[in-house]
């Protein structure tokens, strides 16, 4: 008989135990003790992230059969079947932090269906050129690096490890959106206006596509408790500042105008100066309330209840 079973630790003991812990660097697993604040904050972000790569496929597929070559159409095929991918495995990841609560998979997906479960704002909106097929791959993409490569280190084990293997394909689906964007870069005029317009369409979604920037002083944001337990390093204003600093310089090379008549960097500051986005606009959209938000529902409705007798063959318990 040990120590801890003669002496059990307080609940205070235990949340000091296990700060420790993550301020030392070790990674926290499914089966280990930790506080509800932390498990509900991994059960709301990765659900979100996992729904948000099946979510986000969604566009790209409505270009598969629309592909303007077939090598084209292999390589939107082939982003597809990862990103659903993605969402499968983040899903699983979840469903362990479920299972002491007596959830499973069928919960997550009943809080989609009801709008408990947000997505990613930039999965709501529309695709209507293959520009825009491009634009998500390169610019989308490449926004969700920057916010994942962020969590490559997170505290969570079983997330930082799938995240691995998640930004590693996501690399290529952003030189696949690259491959697209410098086509038409160097096509003819109304390639390069489709590019043009496609810019112009994506712009605000982009800049909301990593949060607004809350103060971090009053410890209830999402991302003040994803830093304050190691989740993640920074906040979303940096990695916006981030994003900018990458991708501005290469949007000019290609001969785009950014939608802001007003950015610049300012030396001073050290920062990219920009105009800020609707964020009232955000929390419509966020709330399914977006150009293409009820449709995608609806097609991932139908999947799912017309793959429903799978899930029953398999002996999956359902919670309808």
């Amino acid at each position: 008989m040990s120590f801890v079973d003669v002496y059990p630790l307080s609940e205070e003991e235990k949340l000091q135990q296990f700060i420790d812990r993550i301020n030392n660097g070790e990674k926290i697993e499914a089966d280990d003790w930790m506080p509800d604040e932390y498990r509900m904050v991994l059960i709301k972000l990765i659900s979100m992230h996992g729904i948000s790569e099946i979510m986000g496929a969604l566009p790209e597929k409505e270009w598969v059969p629309k592909a303007p070559s077939l090598r084209k159409k292999l390589g939107i095929m082939a982003k597809v079947q990862d990103e659903m991918g993605h969402g499968q495995l983040l899903l699983r990841v979840v469903e362990d932090l479920l299972e002491p609560l007596g959830k499973n998979r069928e919960h997550i997906m009943a809080d989609l269906f009801s709008g408990d479960l947000k997505f990613h704002n930039v999965f709501h909106m529309e695709a209507p050129t293959w520009a825009d097929a491009g634009m998500i791959a390169w610019l989308v993409d490449g926004a969700a690096i920057m916010t994942q490569t962020n969590m490559l280190q997170a505290s969570y084990g079983p997330y930082a490890r799938a995240l691995q293997r998640i930004c590693a394909e996501e690399v290529f689906h952003a030189q696949h959106g690259e491959s697209i964007i410098m086509a038409l870069a160097e096509g003819t005029e109304q390639q390069r206006q489709m590019l043009q317009d496609s810019l112009d369409r994506w712009w605000d979604s982009l800049l909301m596509f990593f949060g607004p920037a809350t103060a971090q002083t009053t410890g209830s944001s999402k991302q003040d408790l994803t830093i304050k337990y190691k989740i993640r390093t920074k906040t979303n204003e940096q990695l916006r500042q981030d994003f900018f600093t990458k991708y501005v310089p290469r949007v000019l090379a290609l001969g785009l105008k950014l939608p802001d008549e007003t950015m610049h960097f300012d030396e001073s500051k050290g920062e990219w100066i920009y105009r800020q986005p609707d964020w009232n606009e955000f929390k419509k959209i966020i709330s399914n309330n977006g150009p293409k938000s009820q449709s995608r529902l609806k097609l991932r409705i139908t999947a799912y209840e017309n793959n429903r007798w799978v899930r029953e063959a398999l002996g999956q318990k359902d919670i309808s």
